[in-house]
């Protein structure tokens, strides 16, 4: 088996690329990142062919805004040079969704197979649940570029199989007409090595909770920072990651006491957070898998999340709390039951651990991976 992997930025890209490298299966790994930051963050060298001038664009925009948004350039762009730099022996092209369209006819009319990796729910729910998400926080929502839906419909069509991380984004597929037979779900791992876990969480004192990610209506900060503000004294949580423009608008004001932005952070620095927190939480009203809380549940953290960011990991009441999306009132009493029975944290985040070290290094994640690329090629 000859795999090409492809992907305009990074996710979980390097990470698969790395897996299908050891096992000697990857021919090419194409991306926007520069070789030697590659290398520099796989600590491998892999056979990367890179577009830098679109990262180097994408960088631009977001941090100074200068110029039009290049979300429909960047796909287009990294599509076509998709379908030039293939190798024509290729018999499985791992594309990214929104940046694969050119390159899936080449693949395929040389005899090829394509998978489609989308980290999150099908594109039209996704709107959908922002759609509403933005309407209830007050918030003005400019919504998905259609072109970028245009091509991410084209790709879930034309595509042998499309890869999501969960049984939630699964259904959100089915949902939206994609055959079930389709899909590949394959969770995301974490590095396990890397994560203390074991410690002990009862103390006393608020509750400290932590947020890890994009600080965003998708992410359901307004929500959670409303529930800490009732929460006053007796929780405060810290947010971990870059705050949307419209959400720091909306705090210019200032934030409850109890709540700390902390800006985006090292993984030294998450990992210091996670060991001084008692709960993480992360209330997303759409996900894929977010690796953050993988993260928190190798490190022996209680969750409490919604089912669209549980990752069908966090089980509620075993190692976790599950509660429905956009529901200030479902996260204070979540807080509050942990609150009122401190005890129950070490046992439900030794569960977590327990439950992350079953299945979901990056190790297990490549074995899925290369089991279903099997069966799809056979």
């Amino acid at each position: 088996m000859k795999v090409t992997v492809s992907v305009h930025g990074r996710w979980h890209a390097f990470e698969l690329a790395t897996e299908l490298q050891d096992r000697g299966l990857l021919s090419q790994l194409l991306t926007t990142y520069p070789r030697m930051t590659v290398k520099q963050i796989t600590t491998r060298t892999l056979p990367v062919i890179s577009r830098p001038s679109l990262e180097f664009r994408r960088r631009i925009y977001d941090r100074w805004r200068f110029g039009a948004k290049p979300d429909r350039e960047i796909a287009a762009a990294f599509g076509r040079f998709a379908s030039e730099k293939v190798l024509p022996d290729t018999d499985l092209f791992i594309g990214w969704s929104s940046a694969s369209l050119e390159a899936i006819p080449i693949v395929q009319g040389r005899g090829g197979k394509v998978v489609i990796e989308r980290g999150s729910t099908h594109i039209q729910h996704q709107m959908d649940m922002l759609q509403t998400g933005y309407e209830r926080a007050g918030l003005p929502w400019d919504g998905t570029d259609p072109f970028i839906i245009e091509r991410e419909l084209a790709e879930y069509q034309a595509a042998d199989a499309i890869a999501v991380p969960t049984t939630f984004a699964r259904q959100s597929f089915i949902d939206h007409g994609i055959p079930g037979d389709k899909i590949i779900v394959n969770p995301y791992g974490t590095d396990l090595s890397e994560r203390a876990g074991g410690r002990e969480k009862i103390r006393g004192g608020p509750l400290r909770l932590l947020f890890v990610g994009g600080i965003s209506v998708r992410k359901g900060a307004p929500w959670l920072i409303e529930a800490i503000k009732d929460l006053e004294g007796q929780a405060a949580c810290r947010f971990a990651g870059p705050v949307e423009p419209a959400l720091r608008q909306m705090y210019s004001a200032g934030l409850p006491d109890n709540v700390e932005l902390l800006g985006p952070l090292s993984s030294a620095d998450v990992d210091r957070e996670l060991s001084a927190a008692d709960v993480f939480c992360l209330p997303s009203l759409e996900e894929g898998f977010p690796l953050s809380l993988l993260e928190a549940m190798a490190a022996g953290l209680t969750c409490v999340v919604t089912p669209a960011a549980s990752g069908g990991v966090v089980r509620d009441g075993k190692n976790g709390v599950l509660v429905p999306p956009m529901d200030v009132r479902a996260l204070v009493t979540a807080v509050d039951g942990i609150l009122a029975d401190r005890s129950r944290l070490s046992a439900m985040g030794e569960a977590a651990r327990k439950a992350v070290q079953a299945g979901y290094s990056w190790r297990d994640y490549g074995n899925r991976a290369v089991a279903a690329y099997e069966e799809l090629l056979s």
